[in-house]
């Protein structure tokens, strides 16, 4: 379960030997935007080696490539899920070509996933058709580089990407793929991340992205459900067993008549609390 993935730019050594201690679900080891273009070589070739010696265990390795390209000097066994900027269906194409080579050339025993960015007016329109590609497991929705695109200035209520934030959602619960918000940029404003937070959450979003290991407690804090919600949750199953038990087809917790639709959502609310 993808609570918070954080990004980590590939030409920092000291965070890159930190990446497992900072205790997000997700580590985004970033090609693009956050490597400046004179150090991307640099980057990579640091990246590479940090693969190949440290072992890290219990965390998805999640690579933001600069360009398909990159990959054919990049592949490593440990890498999980390629993070595709800009997605859209041809690229994804080419992605999946890409990766179904060089899965065989390097012999992996696994299938490298990916995770699609939609941060252009014309993916949050298509993310539905995103959402269905071959390999994709995720939707991340990229609000900085969108809002320029839209001409916009971000807001913390966040209103100028209501419309892409529900386009992901739909899109990804629609083949049940994480629907994955975009990083909150202030990270010396906790308070605006929860807030931030929680309302994506309350939209649908499975989970978020990070800057800042500082960002990573809360985010994981908030995306598991509450105390009451587990209880609640607990509740209904407990009264669904017995239900079973005495042959009923219908019951009611609390007064209120329990339906398919309510189990369905307890179980994953049980499912969640695990992490």
């Amino acid at each position: 379960m993808r609570k918070s993935l954080l990004f980590i730019p590939a030409n920092h050594p000291a965070m890159l030997q930190n990446a497992d201690i900072f205790e997000s679900d997700s580590v985004i080891f970033d090609l693009e935007d956050g490597v400046h273009l004179t150090e991307k070589d640099a980057a990579k070739d640091l990246l590479i080696s940090f693969l190949d010696t440290f072992k890290l265990s219990d965390l998805e390795i999640i690579i933001r490539i600069n360009k398909i390209t990159d990959l054919k000097e990049i592949m490593h066994e440990q890498i999980d899920t390629i993070l595709l900027p800009k997605a859209d269906q041809k690229s994804l194409l080419l992605l999946d070509q890409t990766l179904t080579t060089l899965e065989k050339k390097f012999k992996l025993k696994k299938k490298i996933g990916i995770i699609a960015l939609i941060e252009t007016p014309e993916s949050v329109l298509n993310a539905l058709d995103i959402a269905k590609q071959k390999r994709v497991n995720g939707l991340l929705l990229g609000a900085e580089d969108l809002a320029t695109y839209l001409g916009v200035s971000r807001t913390l209520e966040g209103h100028e990407i209501e419309f892409a934030r529900n386009m992901v959602i739909y899109a990804a619960k629609t083949y049940q793929i994480d629907a994955i918000d975009t990083p909150f940029v202030n990270t010396n404003d906790l308070s605006g991340l929860k807030q931030d937070t929680l309302y994506a959450k309350s939209l649908g979003m499975s989970g978020k992205a990070c800057i800042h290991p500082n960002q990573i407690d809360l985010i994981n804090t908030l995306f598991l459900p509450s105390i009451e919600d587990i209880k609640y949750a607990q509740k209904i199953l407990l009264a669904k067993e017995k239900a079973d038990q005495e042959g009923l087809g219908a019951f009611s917790v609390d007064g209120k008549m329990i339906d398919q639709p309510i189990i369905k959502r307890a179980q994953n609310i049980i499912e969640k609390s695990k992490g």
